[in-house]
């Protein structure tokens, strides 16, 4: 049920502390929870293409029974089937089948075969490299989605971090929207006192209590705005929308010095992005590599041995037979095969020519980052300057209209001016502290930086 603006205001809100809202979104942000259901099917794709070299085996078997005009018999068929591959390319190939027939008027039959072929290959699908291709880019791919991840968990903690100072600049702006009421309402009965005693005219109130007002208005802006901003936190943090949250955090802004250098080759060893183009870059050197090799003869040694039994009653024959030698298959004007290759190269190329942008534009944003801490932490010094000389300002005008040396629309400009410079600082601070977490994004030590191991 919904419950209505004023209702939710009067209600007393639960504190929270940033750390506390990032712990909150690591648990129940949605996009997180689907980036870890993501990872159970990706873990398994690895564990697949790590399996590919262990035995495999595949049991057949059946049983018939047939009926003729003379008999009936029964058949029983046992066939397991046995298959690897090496590293380097071997396939091994093992079978062995059964077969009974049992009849009421003839002798049971009993035959066996067993069967074992081995086909090394020395040109196409031959050596380490290429054999073990499928499980390197499985190994990559599993690398590349464990840094989608980080960089995932990353922006979802900025977001969190974004979205929580939003709420803390709703709730300054409350008190600052409040504290310009205030000091209009203070304004208004000093008018009506000097009214009163004769030093001000009645007419000159009307501007007082038209600001007022106007101030009021701002009250009621500045809580909507401090409820949208509520929501806007709750739901990254999946919970009820209706519940109420005031961030207590303390902003306690200090200078940071960055070295421009450092901070590059920190980015490049860090930066998940940049770290996935350069995967994607080594993905298409092994496909390249693949793709060269289909184009190959398919030369092989190929060697095997076969061994057969047959019974018939009390009576049976043993025959086996083996073999070694080449076999060769030689493609002609098959294209398919050079374009794969084709493909593959150009890949290559966009991939290269990929990884050097986003080298590039790694560089650019870290330097952007750099630069917007300084000019950041400079702005923020004159706002608060600034802020601070119209506090000292408004109160100077107050007393100078105490003494009739000025007037109400003197003091509401000035009032106005201060409302301004407070509002510029706040905003200054809050550019600052988002510049500082923008630079950890940019780096790829955002979960470093808040002490968040990666499970998955």
């Amino acid at each position: 049920m919904d419950v209505p603006l004023l209702a939710r205001r009067s209600i007393q809100p639960a504190n929270l502390m940033l750390v506390d809202a990032i712990y909150l979104g690591l648990q129940d942000n949605r996009a997180i929870r689907s980036a870890y259901v993501e990872r159970i099917s990706q873990r398994f794709d690895l564990a697949v293409a790590e399996d590919r070299f262990t035995p495999k085996l595949v049991l057949s078997s059946r049983f018939l029974t047939q009926r003729s005009e003379q008999q009936r018999w029964r058949t029983l068929e046992v066939a397991p089937i046995a298959t690897m591959l090496s590293p380097i390319g071997t396939r091994v190939n093992l079978a062995w089948s059964g077969l009974r027939n049992k009849s009421a008027l003839a002798t049971d039959g009993r035959d066996a075969n067993a069967n074992i072929s081995v086909i090394q290959p020395l040109l196409r699908d031959a050596g380490w490299e290429i054999g073990m291709a499928p499980v390197r880019l499985a190994r990559l791919a599993e690398e590349s989605s464990q840094l989608s991840l980080k960089s995932q968990l990353a922006r979802v903690v900025t977001q969190i971090i974004y979205a929580y100072r939003e709420l803390i600049r709703a709730q300054e702006q409350v008190t600052i929207a409040q504290d310009s009421l205030e000091r209009g309402r203070k304004l208004l009965e000093i008018n009506q006192g000097l009214v009163a005693a004769g030093r001000m005219a009645e007419f000159d109130v009307v501007q007082t209590e038209a600001d007022v007002l106007t101030q009021e208005v701002n009250v009621e802006e500045a809580l909507n705005q401090h409820d949208q901003r509520r929501m806007d936190l709750v739901r990254l943090l999946a919970l009820d929308l209706n519940l109420p949250l005031r961030a207590v955090e303390t902003l306690e802004p200090s200078p940071v010095t960055i070295d421009l250098k450092e901070a590059k080759q920190i980015a490049i060893a860090n930066q998940p992005d940049y770290l996935i183009h350069q995967i994607a870059n080594k993905q298409a050197e092994i496909n390249l590599a693949a793709a060269s090799n289909q184009r190959l003869w398919d030369l092989s040694l190929v060697s095997g041995a076969t061994r057969q039994t047959q019974r018939q009653g009390g009576s049976g024959e043993r025959h086996w037979n083996g073999y070694v030698g080449l076999q060769v298959d030689i493609p002609l004007g098959d294209m398919a095969r050079k374009q794969g290759e084709v493909q593959a190269a150009t890949t290559v190329q966009t991939r290269a020519l990929q990884l050097e942008e986003s080298r590039q534009q790694l560089e650019q944003n870290i330097t952007s980052a750099v630069r917007d801490i300084q000019t950041r932490w400079r702005q923020y010094g004159l706002a608060q300057r600034a802020r601070d000389l119209s506090l000292k300002k408004i109160e100077i005008e107050r007393e100078k209209l105490t003494l009739g040396r000025s007037s109400n629309f003197q003091v509401i400009s000035f009032e106005a001016d201060l409302r301004n410079a407070e509002n510029a600082r706040l905003n200054a601070l809050i550019a600052y502290l988002n510049a500082q977490v923008e630079l950890d994004l940019q780096l790829g030590l955002t979960l470093d930086t808040w002490k968040i191991s990666l499970n998955g």
